[in-house]
């Protein structure tokens, strides 16, 4: 905990200006609330016995004083607040950017086994709860330690009886927070980890809200929802369990120090051990002795919701991304396109089966390579090992005779251009989408590329040309010009490498030829690997590759493998 803390306090580092600033207006404000009091006593217990003119003129004197006084509290109270509050947003907007670009380093293996909606609350909710500590924790903490330190030192100069009586039950109430401080904690966090399965849940409908409809299966996803909003609320009833008894509990300790002095000072007026306006004075600093503890009651509660979200956002910081630059790591230039698989074998986790077993394949630079087979035979997974979206298990991938986990990542994906299945666009315009390829490109080279996508026309066609919003991934777009901006996005790149991952299996025959089209020229003069899976797209390669459970069962041209009789024939008759 200790370290973890550590790391917290170190986010104050760039702002320390500011929260030096934020905790003296803390303690000035604190200093101000425990004077007042003091000025009260001064006014009951010396200046009302004056003559008259002196009291006049005492009193305007004081009360001058006091306003003065609350007036500097005030603009104490708006620094905390406006700059302390700004303070805690720039920390939140540190930790956000860190998270999302520690996101983009983590590899497809993590993505794999997580949910979505679980990683948006730990940068959502999390990071909110998280800087709300930040910036409201350190105050309340000194504001609460002043007030109680000073209101202790002040009761027990005016009278050290009643100052013991009134904090007899200060070290029963933290007895009693202690108990309930790590229930609460785990409470809080069986509470962070239900919301992350609520917001997974949404997200998950929300993207499949066409297939939920076509279906009609909206009742069936309601009660899908109600098991996880369910299993929320009982995790919230849990934690306002133990803060309900939290809160009650240290509330009526306040009252009962209150009912203790009163009780006991009645008892010292009449012994002669204290006078009224001690009495008064001491009732007076029981509410500024109360309110820290309101403040410590809120702290805690806070502390529990904010260290649980940094808890969580160090377990994502704490993952070391698996697949990255090697110290020694090498920019990838002059690419030719020669791609070597030596001896590679590849599976998605160590207890899992191995997907590929002792590969060996080369494909010269410029050459166009089919891949068929089976589902499951590995033929994505064989050209997901080129970008390294997954490494090796076993052996190595090489470019122009060069072992890519040695070259930098950044470099290596430049140099490769790929076209899904699953095409996916980002919320924006066309142009956007297309200048993905090549951030800077200028909209001559844009149109460039759509032309050569066979994009050109309908884009044109579309309400507002190249600045027609697309919606939510292309939502407003059909499947054959969603697959055609994909693949201008490609041209725009450039790349010397082409990978083809079933692109045109989705679409109808008339899209799928204007697809295909794009996608030859596209494949003209780079090294180009097509995974097919109507075999009639790549009737015209000149090499392709049957795969299976085996590896590298048949390889050559159509013709040739339709005359071995083998896994291909098979495939072909059977597509046919």
């Amino acid at each position: 905990m200790c370290k973890n803390l550590k790391k917290m306090l170190s986010y104050y580092r760039p702002y320390r200006r500011v929260f030096i600033a934020d905790m003296f207006f803390a303690i000035l404000a604190s200093v101000i609330a425990l004077a007042i009091p003091l000025i009260a006593r001064y006014i009951t217990s010396s200046i009302i016995y004056l003559d008259k003119t002196q009291v006049l003129e005492q009193t305007l004197w004081l009360g001058a004083l006091m306003v003065a006084l609350v007036a500097v509290s005030c603009y104490c109270n708006f620094f905390i607040t406006n700059y302390g509050h700004v303070m805690g947003a720039k920390i939140e907007y540190n930790m956000r950017s860190e998270i999302f670009g520690h996101y983009q380093k983590l590899s497809f293996a993590f993505y794999d086994n997580q949910k979505v909606g679980a990683l948006m609350s730990r940068i959502t909710t999390d990071l909110f709860d998280i800087t709300e500590l930040m910036h409201h924790g350190p105050e309340n903490v000194v504001i609460s330690l002043i007030k109680i330190l000073g209101a202790f030192v002040i009761m027990l100069c005016i009278s050290p009886l009643l100052t013991v009586f009134a904090f007899a039950l200060v070290p029963v109430m933290f007895l009693y927070a202690y108990f309930f401080n790590g229930r609460m904690k785990r409470a809080f966090r069986r509470n962070r980890e239900k919301i992350s399965d609520i917001n997974s849940r949404i997200e998950d409908n929300l993207s499949g809200i066409r297939v939920v409809k076509s279906f009609a299966n909206e009742e069936m996803e309601q009660e899908k929802f109600k098991d996880n909003n369910s299993g929320f609320l009982e995790a919230k009833k849990n934690s306002y369990l133990y803060m309900g008894g939290y809160h009650a509990g240290l509330s009526s300790f306040s009252l009962l120090i209150t009912v203790v002095v009163l009780v006991a000072g009645a008892i010292f007026i009449s012994m002669g051990k204290i006078d009224v306006t001690d009495l008064i004075t001491f009732l007076l600093y029981i509410n500024v002795l109360t309110e820290p503890i309101k403040t410590l009651i809120d702290f805690t509660e806070q502390f529990q919701n904010g260290y649980t979200g940094f808890e969580r956002f160090l377990e994502i910081m704490a993952i070391e991304p698996d697949i990255a630059d090697d110290e020694n790591a090498k920019e990838l230039s002059e690419v030719s396109g020669a791609i070597d698989f030596q001896n590679v074998s590849f599976r998605y986790e160590e207890d899992s089966k191995k997907v590929l077993s002792h590969v060996n394949l080369h494909v010269d630079a410029g050459e166009y390579v089919a891949l068929v087979g089976s589902s499951g035979a590995g033929k994505s997974t064989l050209c997901s090992l080129i970008p390294r979206f997954y490494d090796v298990t076993g052996g190595a991938v090489l470019i122009d005779g060069r072992d890519i986990r040695m070259l930098k990542l950044k470099s290596l994906r430049d140099h490769i251009g790929i076209v899904q299945q699953d095409v996916y666009l980002f919320v924006g315009t066309v142009l956007d989408n297309i200048r993905y390829g090549k951030p800077d490109a200028t909209r001559e080279e844009v149109i460039a590329a759509a032309k050569n996508a066979n994009a050109h026309e309908f884009i044109l066609s579309l309400p507002n040309g190249y600045e027609t919003d697309i919606g939510q991934r292309g939502i407003k777009l059909s499947g054959g010009q969603k697959q055609r901006l994909s693949i201008a996005r490609v041209f725009l790149k450039n790349p010397p490498i082409l990978i083809f991952d079933e692109a045109t299996s989705a679409l109808d025959n008339e899209s799928e030829k204007v697809v295909q089209e794009s996608l030859e020229k596209l494949a003209k003069n780079r090294t180009t690997f097509v995974i097919a899976h109507r075999l009639t797209t790549i009737q015209n390669a000149k090499r392709i590759l049957v795969l299976s459970e085996r590896g590298i069962e048949e390889e050559g041209s159509h013709e040739q493998l339709l005359k071995q009789g083998g896994v291909y024939e098979k495939l072909y008759h059977m597509h046919m």
